[in-house]
């Protein structure tokens, strides 16, 4: 008996070793094989950006268009549209301008090739309203446009009004050259994005749809250049966002027939069994997933990655479960592995000795591609598995499935991709999800690849400034942001 134990020790000893052995023998084979998928072109010198383009930049922050969901500052509005056309004589004279719904604006350059598709460049006038007890914490006034200390500060220095000047500084820039393109060019400036898009982005597109016009290409706000994206990675990544995750906000409500006196309690009230249901659904997140537009932004990150990272992420097969609990760890991160739950509002109760027979909470839903509001709410139920909480859509709130996911080997990712390099040539320009919401997504009926995507680089802190307070875009990285369109111009029209 000793004897056969300790045959079957070594036989699995030497089977362990095997299985190590060639795990090992893989992982290495793998790493070796995981090369960059980066392109390699030169960097491009840009013609000097004139500081006229800062004050301009600065002048249109204090314009302060901003929307709300019931009214907006139309006189804000048309000063803005009016200084514009001020301020850009070449866009004014030689390109189309067409106003949409009062306020929006769609500037067409005509091509000299009829058979190229156009693209489509995005950007929006609208911005956030201030919160009236964060307005003093601004190191500057929030609509004051002010350059100072490198930065130029307020709100639309981020989003996105820069987007729109950037633009058209690019364009004056191109047009004072006597250049034509030879694909034509649109540029649409919604004017209530960040309550929807509706009379916006929405209908720039239905009149695009109605002329039969089918872009090439959309380019919209979205993701950024970033510094320290991921552990291990020590190059600044470029994010182009190449799918939006979805959005609906959940309302739960429980109704009991009796409430009662607070001294005389029963085991459960209708303010315990909804808590218990916002309590299960944030102990149980969504399923995290390492498929859909996640895996080719690992696939092109990884290997740029100093070891040992470069080795884990060439072997996902092997450590994907290492992969998602780091992932998982930081919110910004995790956020790109599963649909998030957010409880944002709870109401419930009017006095403190008072059962309330009613409560309810909104619960916002970011959703993953590959997941939709009908399977977001299905897991909601099933989670809570409770009958007495009602689930349902908020009927006048904002709600969207993901947007399909833009394809990495079309025209438009790769000359984003390549100008990105030539302007920025020390980023790592990858494909990613977006996890907020753009107006892109109204544009889905007249263009199959949409982009997300603003040249600009930040730190993880800067991210908190766009809605926040302090919001600015330095002034060197402004002039970047029209080097870039110049060149993305230059690149996809030739």
């Amino acid at each position: 008996m000793r004897k056969l134990l300790y045959i079957l020790f070594h036989f699995f000893l030497r089977l362990t070793l095997l299985a190590v052995g060639m795990i090992v023998s893989v992982v290495t084979y793998n790493t070796l094989n995981f090369t960059s998928l980066q392109l390699k072109v030169p960097a491009v010198e840009q013609p000097p950006i004139s500081d006229d383009a800062v004050q301009r930049l600065s002048d249109a922050i204090r314009f302060p268009t901003v929307s709300f969901p019931d009214r907006i500052d139309s006189s804000a509005f048309r000063q803005f549209k009016s200084y514009v056309k001020r301020s850009y004589p070449l866009v004014d004279s030689l390109l189309q301008l067409t106003t949409v719904n009062d306020f929006s604006l769609l500037y067409k350059w005509p091509g000299q090739t009829q058979s190229l598709q156009p693209i489509l460049l995005m950007a929006h006038i609208d911005v956030v309203p201030v919160d009236e007890k964060q307005a003093a914490q601004w190191t500057q006034p929030p609509f004051s446009g002010a350059v100072t200390d490198g930065y130029i500060w307020g709100r639309g220095a981020l989003d996105d009004k820069v987007n729109i000047m950037a633009v058209l500084e690019a364009f004056e820039l191109l047009l004072a050259q006597g250049y034509q393109p030879q694909r034509s060019i649109y540029l649409a400036c919604g004017h209530d994005e960040e309550i929807g898009g509706t009379n916006g982005a929405r209908a720039i597109a239905r009149r695009l749809e109605q002329q039969g016009v089918r872009l090439e290409y959309v380019l919209d706000e979205g993701s950024v250049i970033i510094t320290d994206a991921l552990k291990g990675l020590n190059q600044p990544a470029a994010l182009i966002g190449t799918s939006e995750k979805g959005y609906v906000t959940l309302r739960l409500d429980v109704h009991l027939e009796e409430g009662g006196h607070s001294s005389m309690p029963p085991q459960q009230s209708a303010i315990s069994i909804l808590t218990k249901a916002v309590t299960q659904l944030t102990d149980h997140p969504f399923p995290a997933r390492m498929n859909g537009p996640i895996r080719p932004l690992l696939e092109q990150l990884g290997p740029e990655m100093e070891q040992p990272f470069k080795s884990i992420f060439a072997n996902l097969w092997l450590f994907k479960g290492a992969v998602k609990q780091q992932l998982a760890a930081s919110p910004s991160t995790n956020a790109v592995l599963r649909t998030t739950t957010a409880p944002t509002v709870i109401e419930g109760g009017f006095k403190e000795n008072v059962l309330p027979t009613d409560a309810s909470a909104k619960i916002n839903f970011r959703i993953l591609p590959g997941e939709t509001i009908e399977s977001t709410i299905s897991y909601v139920r099933t989670i809570i598995a409770d009958t007495r909480v009602e689930v349902r859509t908020e009927n006048t709130g904002f709600k969207a499935d993901p947007s399909p996911v833009s394809s990495t080997d079309a025209f438009g990712f790769q000359v984003v991709q390549k100008t990105c390099k030539e302007i920025f040539p020390q980023v790592v320009a990858v494909p990613a999800l977006v996890i907020a919401g753009t107006d892109s997504r109204h544009y889905q009926p007249v263009c199959d690849n949409i982009y997300r995507f603003l040249p600009v680089h930040l730190s993880k802190a800067d991210l908190k400034r766009i809605h926040g307070f302090d919001e600015r875009i330095g002034v060197e990285a402004y002039k970047d942001m029209i080097g870039f369109y110049r060149q993305l111009l230059l690149n996809s029209t030739k």
